[in-house]
């Protein structure tokens, strides 16, 4: 039975700063009291560089969102990135990998949760060209009989 997927090209926003305790509340804060609904959110330390620390999120729609999330420090990322949604499958994580890798596509990074029954990841790529080839490769587990 084929996996019910959708999977679209997101823009993240980041902020890269110094790490310190409240960094991420205070990044937060002021896009939630602008009315941003956000569905990513990705926040780290480098692990070689202890005191840098990022925050991805996703989406940040419409001028007043946007002027916001510039006012705090927040900008478009470079790296492309999938977000792949839809009914849950065991292993499904892995296969999506598989089929990446076999279209010998690298990943960014890729960041999946599942929330009851429902899968959720956020892949980035090298380039727009990788996102396009994974899109397919995707969408072809998608169809796949388990």
């Amino acid at each position: 039975m084929p996996i019910k997927l959708t999977v679209k090209q997101v823009k993240l926003w980041v902020f890269h700063g110094g790490d310190r305790k409240g960094l991420l509340a205070d990044a937060l804060e002021p896009l939630a009291a602008a009315g941003v609904h956000l569905q990513v959110v990705m926040a780290y330390r480098f692990p070689t560089e202890l005191d840098r620390a990022a925050i991805e999120v996703f989406p940040i729609d419409g001028p007043t969102a946007e002027a916001e999330a510039r006012r705090i420090g927040f900008v478009v990322s470079d790296t492309p990135c999938l977000l792949v949604e839809g009914d849950d499958r065991r292993g499904l994580a892995a296969r999506l990998a598989r089929a990446i890798s076999d279209a010998k596509v690298s990943m960014a990074f890729m960041m999946a949760q599942v929330v009851g029954k429902k899968f959720s990841a956020a892949i980035g790529f090298a380039s727009d060209e990788d996102a396009a080839t994974a899109t397919k490769a995707i969408g072809a587990v998608a169809r796949a009989k388990e």
